[in-house]
């Protein structure tokens, strides 16, 4: 097997290609990764959830890390880490086009809300689902890719 770095664009476009990853967020030292759905758009990660620790959580550290993969078998991968930073797009007149934009570039993937939007019991009392749209702005990327 052979382990080589990816080019910065072959790296944008696995990105393209996903629609599952996995978000890294942190409070204080103790890290917290998630998977979520996403659409990739011009160096950003467009994605929706409702209330919950990882929108808690990015709103008090915007810093976070997204890894996207794909696997065929243990010696034929690809896999891509973005550093990058949340933007979360609130339901006001300012920031409407931008949201409206996020609701387009996600209805094009079926069942996109459905995870976020999914009845979910924490410690007995069911979320409140309250839609969050949000970004995460690509600040850097990398890629390796495994080959037999």
């Amino acid at each position: 097997m052979l382990i080589t770095e990816m080019s910065h664009q072959a790296s944008l476009d696995l990105l393209a290609r996903k629609r599952l990853g996995r978000l890294a967020c942190a409070q204080g030292s103790q890290p917290y990764v998630v998977p979520f759905y996403f659409a990739y758009y011009d160096c950003s990660l467009y994605s929706f959830s409702t209330v919950g620790k990882k929108i808690e959580w990015m709103r008090a550290n915007p810093l976070v890390c997204v890894e996207v993969d794909d696997v065929v078998d243990s010696h034929e991968w690809t896999s891509v880490v973005v550093s990058g930073c949340y933007e979360e797009l609130p339901d006001t007149p300012r920031w409407q086009s931008e949201r409206d934009f996020a609701v387009s570039l996600l209805q094009q993937y079926a069942m996109w809300w459905e995870p976020a939007l999914a009845k979910t019991l924490l410690h007995g009392t069911e979320r409140p689902l309250v839609p969050i749209f949000y970004r995460i702005h690509v600040v850097g990327i990398s890629g390796r890719r495994a080959t037999l």
